[in-house]
């Protein structure tokens, strides 16, 4: 029996920033075509794609830093701007670019974003405290941000974000260049606030983050090629990952390495990791056969996912009038 009150089993997490057909370029190039997207309260909403494939536009136009050239991007259902009182009281947007004065120690980067952001000192105190704790950074407030190790700086910049406890949190690349211990504690830090409703959305080069997301969006092109829940994308993947060892790797790697059905092909130890689209699975299984290859079924990865709809996206260019 459901004791869930009916009110509360039909009520939707709300919408804290949205994209409703923005497009934008900068001259001839396009660096957003007319993308779509909607995050919500208590989620982490992850914009997947390679350098280059126009996230960080999308995010500046969604924090009002950037108009865009068609469609709207709201915030709590007002237009963003950088004018607007609700982005800047409601929203953290950590850039991707260096944005801490490097001269200034932690204390002093924390006090500066203060004061822009009109805390008063019984406040900013009691926040400086809780951020400095949730970031291992209590032992470091005397220390220039231009000292900190990578993972630290990134750290204190998500603690200068987070100072006016915005309902919103936008974080571009933030993990970039940062050491693998660092990543997780960050995605850890992130998965605090969310927990408490706090929305997120966090841009990625990095395809074994989009499992850690709610929901993500993979971007290419400045085109959004797919949104959903990681897993349900997983699990629907059409195509299959296999082990193949043989004798003569390098003469199966060239036989396979043109193959249109073969997504991707990666050197694994003495083997060869190959990810194959469903429609040349037969032809690519018989192809291996041929060779002498030994064939062991993997189970597919999120970048074989997105590498796959990248194939077939560009299929469907190839064959549009």
């Amino acid at each position: 029996m459901n004791d869930m009150p009916a009110s509360a089993a039909t009520t939707s997490p709300a919408v804290l920033m949205d994209a409703s057909g923005v497009w934008r370029g900068f001259g001839k190039t396009q660096a957003v075509c007319g993308v779509e997207l909607r995050v919500h309260e208590g989620e982490v909403f992850g914009l997947v794609g390679p350098d280059g494939a126009g996230k960080t536009t999308l995010l500046r136009v969604l924090v009002g830093l950037l108009d865009a050239d068609r469609g709207m991007a709201r915030i709590f259902g007002e237009p963003a701007t950088s004018e607007s009182a609700t982005v800047r009281a409601l929203v953290g947007y950590m850039p991707q670019q260096y944005s801490l004065y490097g001269d200034l120690t932690v204390d002093e980067n924390l006090a500066f974003f203060a004061s822009m952001f009109g805390l008063g000192r019984k406040v900013f105190a009691e926040r400086r405290e809780m951020l400095l704790r949730l970031t291992r950074l209590e032992r470091f407030g005397d220390r220039r941000a231009d000292a900190l190790s990578g993972g630290m700086y990134k750290k204190l910049a998500l603690a200068c974000a987070l100072l006016h406890r915005p309902r919103v949190l936008v974080l571009d690349e933030p993990t970039n260049g940062v050491d693998p211990v660092s990543r997780r504690e960050f995605w850890d830090l992130i998965a605090t606030f969310v927990n408490e409703g706090m929305g997120v959305l966090i841009s990625t080069p990095y395809m074994d983050e989009a499992s850690r997301c709610s929901r993500v969006a993979l971007m290419h092109h400045g085109r959004i090629l797919e949104q959903g829940v990681p897993r349900e994308m997983l699990r629907s993947f059409r195509g299959a990952a296999f082990r193949m060892v043989c004798g003569d790797r390098d003469r199966l790697a060239s036989a396979l390495d043109e193959h249109p059905a073969v997504i991707a092909l990666s050197p694994a130890g003495g083997a060869l990791r190959v990810v194959v689209a469903s429609r040349g699975l037969d032809e690519v299984r018989r192809t291996a056969e041929r060779l002498g290859a030994e064939l062991h079924p993997l189970h597919p990865v999120f970048e074989d996912v997105f590498l796959a709809r990248l194939g077939e996206s560009a299929a469907m260019d190839r064959e549009a009038p």
